[in-house]
């Protein structure tokens, strides 16, 4: 298969001067990001920095225009593929505020998933076998994959339930959008411990987050700020404390930065 053939290279997730508009307003203002596989990178900002609006551009949804900019993955321009392309390729987003499915259920959910990222046929009997051990990997309970996808969960198992999605199926890198909003400190720890077990060598994770505290749990290689649609500071695991003391505040004023309208009112820029 072509995916196959392609994914027995190492990936790499190259963004360079990636700028982005929405109704012909200018919500990212030239990004630079690489994320090879194997490696995690935390990219931290206030709301309104256009932190998600990344996430969705690199999943390839379609309502977002590019300006200048291109995304590689594997050293290929992804820029015109579509979402389930990318997928099949190896390519993987976390959803901030995941959707609710009524009437399918998440075995089935994920069975179908599967067989569409793979390129593969897999009988019911061989799934079930491959996502037991997942499930017990992450101490996913039996009942939750026979409930409608995210249908009544509450936030911690909507959030579990895509950690399970990226479990099983395996990308090279994977876009964890905010998986620690909205989540209690239980929670938290419980999803934050399931994506560590995750991570190795054949896994690059982008790890979008507002709140220094999943860094608590997930020691990143590099940590990345964003304000303003822009990358304005780069560093190692200890600017995550730096930014705890500091707070995006402080740390704006540190680098004569001014808040953008989205910033100051605290919403995102575009609501996704």
């Amino acid at each position: 298969m072509a995916q196959t053939a392609t994914r027995t290279r190492a990936a790499m997730l190259e963004i360079e001067d990636l700028h982005v508009e929405v109704e012909g307003k200018e919500i990212l203002k030239g990004i630079d990001l690489a994320v090879r596989q194997g490696e995690v990178h935390a990219l931290m900002g206030p709301n309104g920095s256009g932190k998600s609006t990344l996430a969705q551009v690199l999943m390839g949804r379609t309502s977002y225009t590019l300006t200048p900019g291109t995304v590689r993955f594997r050293g290929e321009d992804i820029t015109k593929w579509t979402a389930d392309k990318r997928a099949q390729h190896g390519l993987f987003l976390a959803f901030q505020y995941p959707t609710e499915i009524p009437g399918v259920s998440v075995v089935n959910f994920l069975r179908s998933a599967y067989k569409a990222a793979k390129g593969e046929q897999i009988s019911a009997l061989a799934f079930r076998k491959r996502l037991k051990e997942k499930m017990n990997l992450l101490g996913v309970e039996d009942q939750m994959v026979n409930r409608y996808v995210n249908q009544g969960f509450s936030g911690g198992e909507k959030k579990k339930n895509e950690v399970l999605q990226l479990a099983v199926l395996e990308p090279d890198i994977a876009i964890l959008d905010e998986t620690d909003s909205g989540l209690d400190i239980d929670s938290l720890k419980a999803v934050a411990t399931g994506i560590q077990q995750l991570i190795g060598p054949d896994l690059g994770v982008l790890l979008i987050t507002h709140y220094q505290r999943i860094l608590n749990y997930i020691t990143p290689d590099r940590i990345h700020v964003m304000m303003d649609g822009k990358i304005v500071l780069s560093g190692g695991p200890e600017l995550a404390h730096e930014l705890e003391q500091k707070g995006y505040e402080g740390l704006r004023k540190d680098l004569g930065l001014e808040e953008s309208p989205a910033e100051q009112s605290g919403m995102p820029a575009v609501r996704t």
